[in-house]
């Protein structure tokens, strides 16, 4: 399709249906019932409801998703305060368990290395999995509130490890293998984990990377960690002397009993524990609750993405950065999750096309600079691999640029929704991205989140629009960080946050 290619012109116009069915019509539906409020197919319109109403919105969420819990009878307390504002302080849920519904024989996750390997496991598989590494745990100690720390590359066995510690009530945190030995203690240092798991290396463009002399380093340098979880990446065997009460992945799930219940966990209970990029000083460790990461990921995947359980989803993605976290919610949509670890150049500019097409992907999300680097390079996905199947390509990481978005038209696929995303590790999740019922404009972001009263504040702190300023959000939202880890009296969070402007 041939476009004039200039800064805000028009890309992509949703289907003019597309606000009468799917998800956001549906939620819609529910949403006039309880409150007699009519969106009449504006998003915008509804964006602002969202804000003006937004406990409603948060409560109507939860019930029109069917969240798995207890809900509880307040839906917040110290209402208005930023920070001190907690979401629905009364519920009781299990993340896992919302994740792991309706474990059937349907694909849960399809995930590919490389080197070609290519490891496919069902809802029943993968719950039977994480139940018995859940079991594992428990037996060997670990249990509500301690931290898992996990240097692991994004493969299954990330995603067991994740659940199964959520299913025990326990806090995880992970980085990829390739940070060196500084980068992980500096973050899991902090956090004092109990168990350590990681892999003994991985491959990167073909090369093998051995982490072993690193992993026990780390472990050394991690006096909580009292025991040990090896998943075999490079060799079947490694050699785990000098490791606290080392175990192989795969054995401590034959060898566990299962746990059979999931543990019920606090709303605002520590899920994950996330890092700041540490540029100016030790990294920040930012703590996100259970249910504020599962409410944002509901509006941001149904309402703003229209999945749902017949979509298939492909971040690509290591486990350092947010967007892993993020992927690994759409579980609780029943919607297969796609994965790739390696070098997405290896062998070629086309590996993840190739994934895309053989998985027939509806939602594939990828750096702005990866964009780059493929237009870059020459390859067009379009002249070489079927992509009909794809409706939604999402761009984060940094801004995409407008060319960046012609190329996509122009080289990817022509009618395809081009959602670029903007938000973070702060929030998991995003304070800008698309909508499914909006065009889509060079350059430009679609749409604020919903729930969330995002605006561009000046110097003076005054909203302003057209005009460079400082984003900010002006009201509490259920993903606002629990809290930093080591900071008894909130001060590095308040710094963090709200000092900037005054109130």
């Amino acid at each position: 399709m041939t476009k004039e290619l200039s800064s805000g012109h028009l890309l992509w116009t949703p289907d003019a249906k597309a606000a009468q069915t799917g998800q956001l019509a549906d939620f819609a539906d529910m949403l006039r019932t309880r409150t007699g409020f009519d969106w009449g197919g504006d998003f915008q319109a509804l964006w602002r409801w969202s804000v003006e109403n937004d406990l409603t919105f948060w409560d109507i969420v939860w019930d029109w998703h069917g969240v798995i819990g207890d809900k509880g009878t307040r839906i917040i307390e110290n209402e208005g305060a930023m920070p001190g504002a907690r979401f629905f302080p009364d519920a009781q849920m299990n993340y896992a368990e919302n994740m792991l519904a309706n474990a059937d024989d349907r694909l849960a996750i399809s995930a590919y290395r490389e080197d070609g390997t290519h490891v496919r496991l069902t809802r029943a598989e993968l719950k039977g999995k994480v139940m018995h590494l859940a079991g594992w745990m428990c037996a060997v100690g670990i249990g509500r509130g301690d931290r898992v720390a996990a240097y692991v590359p994004n493969t299954p066995e990330a995603i067991i490890a994740m659940l199964a510690t959520a299913a025990i009530g326990g806090i995880f945190s992970s980085c990829s293998p390739d940070f060196g030995i500084g980068g992980a203690a500096d973050r899991f240092g902090q956090i004092e984990p109990k168990l350590l798991i990681a892999c003994d290396g991985y491959s990167y463009a073909g090369k093998p990377f051995d982490r072993m002399d690193i992993l026990r380093t780390l472990a050394d340098a991690l006096p909580s960690v009292t025991h040990t979880l090896i998943i075999p990446f490079l060799n079947a065997a490694p050699d785990l002397v000098g490791l606290p009460q080392p175990e192989i992945f795969d054995a401590a799930l034959m060898a566990a009993e299962p746990v059979t219940e999931f543990t019920p966990v606090s709303f605002n209970d520590p899920l994950y524990i996330l890092y700041s990029s540490g540029t100016t000083g030790a990294p920040k460790c930012i703590v996100h609750g259970v249910g504020g990461v599962m409410m944002k990921h509901i509006t941001e995947m149904r309402l703003h993405g229209g999945m749902g359980s017949e979509d298939k989803l492909f971040f690509f993605t290591t486990c350092g950065w947010m967007m892993w976290n993020w992927m690994v919610s759409g579980l609780m949509l029943e919607m297969p999750l796609i994965c790739y670890e390696g070098n997405p150049f290896h062998p070629g500019p086309e590996r993840l096309w190739d994934i895309a097409e053989a998985e027939k992907l509806t939602h594939l999300g990828v750096s702005a600079k990866y964009i780059d680097a493929i237009r870059n390079a020459g390859y067009r996905p379009a002249d070489s691999n079927d992509l009909s199947a794809l409706r939604c390509l999402m761009s984060t990481g940094s801004p995409l640029s407008s060319e960046g978005f012609d190329f996509v038209y122009e080289a990817i696929r022509d009618d395809v929704q081009l959602c670029s995303m903007s938000g973070g590790t702060d929030i998991m999740g995003c304070f800008v991205l698309g909508t499914t019922v909006q065009p889509v404009h060079a350059g430009e972001i679609q749409s604020r989140a919903l729930g969330l009263a995002v605006d561009i504040l000046d110097d003076d702190g005054k909203p302003v629009t057209g005009e460079q300023g400082e984003l900010c959000c002006t009201k509490p939202f259920p993903s606002m960080p629990v809290k930093f880890w080591n900071d008894a009296d909130d001060g590095k969070y308040k710094a963090a946050y709200f000092e900037h402007f005054p109130g």
